[in-house]
């Protein structure tokens, strides 16, 4: 009897067990919006298409472009010149200096318009000012108009430039002292050095920075919405909830899938080109010029300008306005809840997280890596796309499914959409990748010799993961738990979106009131989001240390 042999690459057939079928069912489920929305955008027909090219699609499309424009110019000016400063001179503060240009992650872009608008509203008190003392118009001008595109751009800028910072700060200290010390004995100037070595070789890391805060503005719909900028992300909320359509939601939110994979594939492709080789026994970091008198001076107002504007002046203004002025009811209730559907929700997306990278740790292949690529595409989406693409699955499944039950004398209802499951299956969605990373990063340090020795000592590969990985993951099981915690903390598209009606959360609730422009009122909950959000930034600056 001939034998039938699978080639190489399907041996992991021959060790599917649970865990790897649960692995598949897992990256199948987490890529179902994204087929959802791609089928939907090319099969589907809308009744609203042909008046939204006509009306408003170039809007978006120009928009959305112009505000990436903006936010990479605003991100590479705030970054850039901070990492520079860090990397290349010794100055008083500068230790502190270092960590805390991270600080303006803590603050979501839209709680940031939310107090800058309070701020410079016509009663605030930079515009009270101004009136006071007579100031020339041309003055109040650009405060007057902070509610439009290139007040979203500063927004975003000021919350995304750390993803410049870091990357930039990373590849300065990198590189090799050897290349500037023979750039000057060939009598180069220090701008022809800057100019022709030092940039060029961090470019790949300013690029790939500069890149995720592209993408983090294209899934912005807070800061747009509240300001008033027709971007692809509010013309999709505003498609499916003011047309009812949902083809020409998925429409758009096809265009916008395509616009994120193609700053995907990009940032790929300049990070395969852009391989440079230093000395590591002679880097940036052990060599650094120390300032005095004005020099000094101008690099401390260099790094404290995006501190200040990024972080301190909105926190100090939202603690104020919490303790002074704020009257929101039964907030101590609206955290509770918002902490619980975060730390349920956290602890779903780790638990999932653990069985596909056990599952690509166990039976190692091609294919199960491909299972954790699946599984981190939804971070790369912006919320609302996920919320379209789960909505309508979920709401088809909701007819069918009251249809039957009618018949057992049940009435319609909502049995997935508009359900806390939803809200947490986007979460898996948008986050899963978050705690891959972690856990990938963790397991990786975990020798497969401890593996081999426990099953040699009679282990199962249940107790092996009992015995020996738990023990030795704790620490990055907490870090993906915490990430994923405060990021859904701060999730504000996709919660809105497919929230039940009776559910707010701090995001939401900060959201609502600051649209019916009781600004002052939403610094309650959104100064609990900042406080929450320090808490990785402290981590990463340890990380980072």
């Amino acid at each position: 009897m001939e034998i039938i042999t699978l080639p190489k690459r399907f041996e992991w057939l021959y060790k599917f067990q649970g865990l790897t079928f649960a692995s598949v069912v897992i990256s199948v489920s987490v890529t179902l919006p994204i087929i959802v929305v791609i089928s939907h955008g090319f099969l589907a027909s809308s009744e609203v298409w042909d008046h939204l090219v006509d009306t408003v699609l170039i809007s978006y499309l120009a928009n959305s472009v112009l505000l990436t424009v903006m936010v990479s110019f605003g991100v590479i000016l705030l970054g850039v010149p901070t990492a520079w400063t860090i990397a290349f001179y010794r100055f008083p503060g500068r230790a502190l200096f270092s960590w805390l240009l991270l600080l303006p992650m803590a603050i979501p872009a839209y709680i940031l318009a939310y107090t800058y608008t309070g701020i410079l509203d016509y009663s605030g008190p930079v515009l009270t000012t101004l009136r006071q003392i007579n100031a020339p118009q041309f003055l109040m001008t650009p405060f007057e108009e902070i509610r439009s595109l290139p007040g979203a751009a500063i927004m975003l800028s000021l919350v995304l430039y750390p993803y410049v910072y870091l990357l930039a700060r990373a590849a300065f200290f990198g590189q090799s002292v050897n290349l500037i010390e023979v750039a000057q004995t060939l009598g180069q100037s220090r701008w022809t050095i800057i100019r022709t070595i030092v940039l060029p070789m961090a470019r790949p890391a300013i690029a790939a920075g500069t890149l995720l805060a592209i993408m983090e503005s294209l899934a912005d719909f807070g800061t747009v919405q509240f300001f008033g900028v027709d971007t692809f992300t509010t013309g999709i909320v505003r498609t499916y909830y003011g047309f009812g359509d949902e083809a020409g939601a998925a429409q758009l939110s096809s265009i916008l899938l395509g616009f994120v994979a193609l700053l995907i594939f990009f940032e790929r492709l300049n990070r395969h080109r852009g391989r440079y080789e230093s000395d590591r026994q002679r880097t940036l970091s052990t060599k650094s010029e120390k300032l005095q008198g004005y020099k000094s001076l101008f690099a401390l107002t260099l790094c404290a300008f995006p501190i200040v504007f990024g972080f301190f002046i909105p926190a100090i203004t939202l603690l104020y306005w919490s303790i002074v002025y704020s009257e929101v009811q039964n907030i101590w209730i609206l955290a509770a809840k918002s902490f619980g559907l975060a730390g349920v929700s956290a602890v779903i997306i780790v638990i999932l997280s653990l069985v596909v990278c056990y599952a690509s740790r166990l039976y190692q292949s091609r294919w199960t890596d491909s299972l954790v690529s699946c599984t981190g595409l939804g971070y790369a989406l912006p919320g609302v796309v996920i919320a379209i693409g789960i909505l309508i699955p979920f709401g088809a499944f909701d007819q069918w499914f009251s249809s039957k039950m009618i018949l057992f004398g049940f009435p319609p209802s909502l049995w997935l959409s508009g359900t806390v499951l939803a809200v947490i299956f986007a979460y898996c969605v948008r986050f899963l990748a978050v705690a891959n990373g972690n856990l990938l990063s963790g397991l990786s340090r975990i020798p497969k010799s401890l593996d081999q020795s426990a099953r040699l000592l009679g282990r199962t590969e249940s107790g092996v993961i009992r015995a020996i990985h738990i023990p030795l993951l704790k620490g990055s099981i907490l870090t993906a738990l915490l990430i994923c915690f405060v990021d859904i903390l701060k999730e504000l598209p996709a919660t809105l979106i497919l929230r039940p009606f009776d559910l707010n959360t701090l995001a939401v609730k900060a959201y609502e009131l600051a649209s019916d422009e009781r600004l002052i009122d939403a610094a309650l909950p959104s100064i609990w989001i900042v406080v929450v959000g320090l808490i990785p930034v402290i981590w990463l600056n340890r990380a980072v240390r």
